[in-house]
C-alpha cells in the first residue's frame, strides 16, 4: 500500500512540474519584463522525463526532505501562532519546504480557532520574518481578513536591500519597521514565537514526529502545542493561587 502512495506522489510531482513548465513557456510568449518590452527568444522546450526522477520515502510518503538548520532532514514543516501571552493560537503541519506560502493558511486558521473557543476578538496585526513575505498573501490578510501584517522583506543577515527589491511595498515596509511603533511591534516576534519553539525542542527534547503520515503527525504536532498551553494555564493558576 506504501508503495503505490509513494508512485502517486512521483507521478503528481511530476504532473506539476508539468503544469508547471507550460504555464512558464506560455508566460513568456506572451508576457512582458518589468519595463514593459517583451522576452527575447522562447526558452528551451522542456522535455519530462519517461517516469518521475523524484524520490519518495516509502515509510512516509507525504513527507519531504526539508532543511532543518544546517543539514537536510525526511520531515514536515511545523507552523504555530502564538499570541502575546505564548498561547499557542493555531497549530498546523504542511510538507512544503518554505514558509512563504503559509501566511494566509494561518491567520484564516488563527480566526477560525478563535471562533472555534468563542472569542470574539480578532487578531489586529501578523508579525512574521522574511521568509513569510508574500506579496499575493499580504494582499489576501489586509483586505480580507482585515489584519495588518509586520514582514520585513530583507532577513536579519543582511544589511542592504535585496537585488530589485525596492521602492513600493519593499521601501514602505521597511519605512514601518524603523519607526518607533513599527520596531516596537516587531521586536515582540522574538519574545513571542521564538521561546515557543525553543521550549519545546531544548527543554522539552522533542526533535522528532514519531506518528507516521501528514494526518497523524498534524495530530502530534497539536497535541504537543495543546501541552504547551495547559502547561502555561497551569503556570498561571499558581501564580494566581500564591498572589
Amino acid at each position: 500500500e506504501r508503495l503505490g502512495l509513494a508512485a502517486e506522489r512521483l507521478e503528481g510531482d511530476l504532473d506539476a512540474e508539468r503544469r508547471g513548465n507550460e504555464a512558464y513557456e506560455e508566460y513568456r510568449a506572451g508576457g512582458r519584463m518589468k519595463d514593459g518590452r517583451r522576452f527575447g527568444g522562447a526558452p528551451k522546450p522542456y522535455t519530462p522525463p519517461e517516469i518521475p526522477d523524484g524520490k519518495v520515502n516509502v515509510t512516509d510518503p507525504d513527507s519531504k526532505h526539508i532543511k532543518a538548520n544546517d543539514r537536510y532532514v525526511q520531515g514536515y514543516n511545523a507552523q504555530a501562532v502564538v499570541d502575546e501571552g505564548q498561547i499557542v493560537l493555531a497549530a498546523e503541519i504542511t510538507n512544503s519546504t518554505v514558509d512563504w506560502s503559509q501566511l494566509a493558511p494561518m491567520v484564516t486558521a488563527t480566526i477560525a480557532e478563535l471562533e472555534r473557543a468563542g472569542v470574539t476578538g480578532r487578531p489586529r496585526t501578523a508579525i512574521a520574518d522574511s521568509q513569510y513575505w508574500n506579496e499575493e498573501h499580504m494582499d489576501e490578510v489586509i483586505a480580507n481578513q482585515h489584519v495588518q501584517v509586520l514582514i520585513p522583506p530583507d532577513s536579519g543577515t543582511r544589511d542592504t536591500p535585496r537585488p530589485g527589491w525596492t521602492g513600493g511595498r519593499y521601501s514602505w515596509m521597511r519605512y514601518v519597521l524603523a519607526g518607533e511603533l513599527g520596531e516596537r511591534l516587531y521586536r515582540k516576534r522574538k519574545q513571542m514565537i521564538e521561546p515557543v519553539f525553543g521550549h519545546t525542542k531544548h527543554n522539552r527534547g522533542v526533535t522528532r514526529f514519531h506518528r507516521r503520515g501528514r494526518t497523524a503527525v498534524r495530530t502530534e504536532w497539536r497535541l504537543l502545542m495543546a501541552t504547551h498551553n495547559l502547561t502555561k494555564l497551569h503556570r498561571h493558576q499558581l501564580a494566581t493561587a500564591g498572589a
